[in-house]
């Protein structure tokens, strides 16, 4: 087996890769029979010769290659003929803007398998980046609050070597008494979790976070049942709730009047009802100061996400009143975090989990029997034709919707 890496084309450059180079090491010691050619790039985050070091060839041809890894869309003109490949490929849902290339892959008969899309049987996801995005979405959001109020400053995640650095800038830090409140319960919300708790801020009930004052700063971690009810008070069930969710409404505006900082890690579609709406922000008891908006749903549940951020420049005012995007850390407004590529900050750390989780869970199927189908269930396309379940897609791949 001849696997390839692929350099990152899509701008802006995404610096994360499928394996690090120890784990490019590491199988090719355990797998004499695989081969592995790294595409140059100058801006991955680890460098070219740490590959040549750890065994791999390197070469901008990859034409050898039976399957080729990358994270981000491969543009359409870099896209090689009858070979597998795995990415996130941002087609599923119908996105427009990669229709053309969702058009090519097929014309080139390419076998194309969408991490999205690895899943166990019961439909859970097998890898991904929410952890880090949950993360360094917080990191931001406490960053973001101490701009806001000039009570302290943390350095960006981008700065930082590794997620190790990260958390050294914690030491000796501490916040004010302040409420967050939590939104979700998937890996990106675990994620967040795991930085509010590795600073040891305290979790409260949902009762004791809406109704008492705290000297220290407090979290309330809202999941799917503390967030929505059901409009003829049924008992919550969520999986009926994900199949009807116009029959709920969000019950958020029990948090707001007493929120500081609002981390949004929730799944998000467009028939789940908003946190809350722009009127809401506008009244008086609305007392969120910075929301970081790690799910990043434009217009979504956070109606005041009106556009991706940047990691360079991750930050936008929100003026209630006038219902307008402005400068960010003005007084009387709320900030936004809304950068859409997180796991970039730390793509070091994002890359050596991804890896581990590609390694452990879905190499075996690429090398040997897929015996639970986990490759046929992400195989968006083959020889040409929309594959399986993704037959949907064929009216979007047509040009006809």
């Amino acid at each position: 087996m001849h696997i390839g890496l692929i350099r990152e084309e899509k701008k802006p450059y995404d610096k994360r890769v499928a394996f690090s180079p120890k784990q490019c090491f590491d199988l090719l010691q355990n797998h004499p029979e695989l081969q592995i050619t790294v595409q140059p790039s100058p801006h991955r985050c680890f460098p070219d010769a740490e590959y040549l070091q750890a065994g791999c060839a390197l070469s901008e041809d990859l034409s050898a290659c039976e399957i080729l890894l990358g994270i981000k869309e491969v543009p359409k003109e870099s896209l090689i003929a009858n070979k597998t490949y795995c990415f996130f490929s941002h087609t599923i849902k119908k996105q427009d803007y990669n229709r053309a290339m969702l058009q090519e892959i097929l014309k080139k008969q390419i076998r194309l398998i969408d991490y999205e899309c690895l899943t166990w049987e019961n439909g859970s996801r097998i890898i991904g980046f929410g952890r880090f995005a949950g993360i360094v979405g917080t990191h931001n959001g406490l960053l973001a609050y101490g701009e806001k109020t000039k009570q302290y400053h943390l350095e960006p995640a981008w700065k930082c070597f590794d997620y190790k650095e990260m958390l050294s800038h914690y030491n000796h830090f501490e916040l004010p008494p302040i409420k967050i409140a939590l939104c979700g319960d998937g890996r990106v919300a675990h994620g967040a979790l795991e930085l509010l708790n590795f600073l040891k801020i305290r979790e409260v009930t949902s009762r004791a976070y809406i109704h008492e004052q705290f000297n220290e700063p407090v979290y309330v971690h809202l999941r799917t049942d503390q967030l929505y009810e059901h409009k003829n008070n049924s008992p919550f069930d969520k999986s009926y709730f994900y199949r009807n969710p116009e029959e709920y409404f969000s019950t958020f505006n029990q948090f707001y009047p007493v929120t500081d900082i609002l981390l949004n890690a929730i799944f998000w579609n467009e028939s789940i009802p908003r946190h809350f709406s722009l009127e809401d922000m506008a009244k008086p008891e609305f007392n969120i100061k910075v929301i970081a908006d790690i799910s990043c749903d434009i217009d979504g549940s956070v109606p005041a996400t009106v556009r991706a951020t940047t990691i360079e420049d991750p930050v936008y005012g929100w003026d209630q009143f006038l219902q307008k995007e402005t400068k960010p850390y003005l007084p009387k407004t709320v900030d936004l975090m809304t950068v859409s590529n997180l796991p970039c900050e730390l793509s070091r750390d994002a890359s050596e989990e991804f890896g581990a989780l590609f390694i452990r869970h879905i190499l075996p199927s690429v090398l040997g029997p897929d015996p639970e189908k986990i490759l046929d269930r992400a195989t968006v396309t083959e020889a040409g034709k929309l594959h399986g379940k993704f037959s949907y897609l064929q009216d979007f791949a047509d040009g006809k919707e």
